[in-house]
Order: C-alpha cells, then sequence, then structure tokens
C-alpha cells in the first residue's frame, strides 16, 4: 500500500460501502497511523503525566522528582508533583443527508465523510480516549463516549452506506450532545453545513466546547462542473418528497464565470473568524493533508485547512 500521506482519495480510498468491514478498518487504522506518524503528542489529549507544582521535599520523596531550579532558588530541596492528562471525550458527528450523497467524483461527500470520522475515532481510541460516533442525518446512532473499539466500530459499520433519503439534524445532534458532554469535549462536526443555523449552532457550542469542523466539497461546489447556470434544490427535498417536494422547496440558481455550480456559502469563513479550527476535505484531493494540518498537535490560532 502506498503512503497514505501522499495518496490521491480517488487512487487509494475506495466507496466505504463497496468494502469488506476487514478491509474498510483496516484502512481506516492505517490512515489514524499516518496523522500520529512523527506528530506525539496529538492536539487532543495530553503526554501522559503532566507538571503540577513545585513543593518542599518531605521524608519519602525520591531524589529523582528534586526540581533543581526551584532548589536553587530557595535554597531549600524541592519536588515536582505531576499528575495524569485527562482524556476528553470526543465527539464525531458524520452527516449521513442526502446532499452528502450527491457527486460529481468517484467519492462522494459522504464517502470523505466516513473515511475521515473512522480515522478520527481510530486516533482517539489510540490515545486511550472514550469515542462517541454520532449521526447528524436521521439515523439512530451514537451514545456516551466509550473505549470499546467493538462499539465504535459497530457505530461506524452503521454509516457506511449512504442515502439520499435523509434529512440534515445537526443544530438536533449538536443540543444532544450538549446534554450529554457535561465537561469540556472535543466536537468534531463532519458536514457540507446545509441544514439551516448549523453555523450558528457550532459557533455557540465551541464557546465550551473544542470543536472542529470538516467540511467535504466536491468539485461542482467550487465551480468546476461547467454546466452553465443550472436551477437546483436541496436533495433532502428530493428525497423527502421527490418532484413536489422539490417544486415547493428550496430552489436557487447558481453558475459562475467558467460555467460551473457554486454554492456561495462562506461558512468556512465564518467558522474560522469565530476561533473554530475548519478543514475543507475536497473529495478528488488527497485527504491527509488538510486532516494532518487541523489535528496538529501544535497548531496555532484556529485556521482553515485544505
Amino acid at each position: 500500500m502506498q503512503m497514505l500521506a501522499h495518496a490521491d482519495n480517488v487512487r487509494l480510498l475506495s466507496q466505504p460501502a463497496h468494502l469488506s468491514a476487514a478491509r474498510f478498518h483496516l484502512v481506516s487504522r492505517r490512515i489514524a497511523d499516518e496523522l500520529t506518524y512523527g506528530t506525539d503528542p496529538s492536539r487532543f489529549f495530553g503526554s501522559g503525566i503532566d507538571y503540577a507544582q513545585s513543593r518542599p521535599m518531605n521524608v519519602g520523596d525520591s531524589v529523582r522528582s528534586i526540581d533543581w531550579r526551584v532548589t536553587a532558588r530557595t535554597g531549600r530541596l524541592h519536588v515536582k508533583d505531576y499528575e495524569a492528562s485527562k482524556r476528553l471525550g470526543v465527539y464525531v458527528l458524520v452527516d449521513t443527508s442526502a446532499s452528502m450523497n450527491v457527486r460529481s467524483t468517484e467519492l462522494s461527500k459522504h464517502d470523505v465523510a466516513v473515511w475521515a470520522a473512522a480515522a478520527v475515532a481510530q486516533l482517539a481510541l489510540n490515545r486511550r480516549s472514550p469515542v462517541s460516533i454520532e449521526s447528524c442525518g436521521e439515523r439512530d446512532v451514537g451514545a456516551k463516549p466509550t473505549s470499546s473499539r467493538s462499539q465504535v466500530t459497530q457505530w461506524i459499520e452503521s454509516l457506511r452506506r449512504g442515502t439520499v433519503t435523509e434529512g440534515t439534524r445537526i443544530v438536533q445532534s449538536l443540543r444532544r450532545i450538549e446534554t450529554l458532554a457535561r465537561h469540556r469535549s472535543i466536537i468534531v462536526v463532519i458536514s457540507d453545513l446545509y441544514e439551516a443555523g448549523a453555523v450558528d449552532a457550532i459557533k455557540r457550542v465551541a464557546q465550551r466546547h473544542d470543536m472542529i469542523v470538516l467540511r467535504p466539497l466536491d468539485p461542482s461546489e467550487r465551480g468546476e462542473l461547467r454546466a452553465g447556470f443550472v436551477r437546483v434544490a436541496d436533495a433532502e427535498a428530493w428525497g423527502a418528497g421527490g418532484m413536489d417536494s422539490v417544486a415547493t422547496g428550496r430552489q436557487r440558481w447558481f453558475g459562475d464565470e467558467a460555467g460551473g455550480v457554486a454554492n456561495g456559502l462562506d461558512e468556512p469563513v465564518e467558522l474560522t473568524g469565530a476561533g473554530i479550527d475548519v478543514a475543507v476535505l475536497a473529495t478528488d484531493r488527497p485527504l491527509m493533508p488538510a486532516l494532518r494540518r487541523v489535528l496538529s498537535a501544535t497548531r496555532g490560532p484556529s485556521r482553515s485547512a485544505r
């Protein structure tokens, strides 16, 4: 297998639903391994033991724990106290709605979302952090974070096959997580962000939790379909009620100078402006560079990765 960090999505990553479960999870583990290679510790989790404070040395303290700098400054023996790093719960929200399954490339946005979710989940489990995989479509998937690999695998399996009949429920899913996550957690939203109010909900939850947004993007949404001006309707509207719902649902005309279809949405700019890390996962471009940048342990101010 080629090095995943430099592999093209189309040549390496197949549609998840077309792979056996064993093959899919093998590749997702390889992606997680590539994400952690040379970047220990990850941005998610501590290094294992964190320095807490220095205190005067007592009888029974090991000489190996002496804090020589404080001892030299005070003239009295001091030792370092350490505490175990807290493992943050990781919630991964995967959009399984109809719009995620419209494609102009071999891989759909849903396919890329599932690969990314599986890799992030494996990465978190490798760091011994509990994980929850949630559907922010209409599937009943997810619960409180767990360290059980079999449970996480079961959740991912239920997401691997895409449909064109589901609506989007990002806002509802985030509200549910707010009630579950009583302590600071990491929330990863993988969605094309077509639901009204989704961006505002993400910005609200990010005030309390660490938020990462991974936005799958089809080439047609970059203005590369070269189809002229086209009238389009939400895929969720089509799946819910066919032509009747399309006729009454949200429709818009799209087009650009190159003759392509572009959605014109500014969500990444709005989210990064709110201090949220965003990565755009193009279905026709390598997945690893964008994931590696946004999951980096040494990230600076929030930014958009492509």
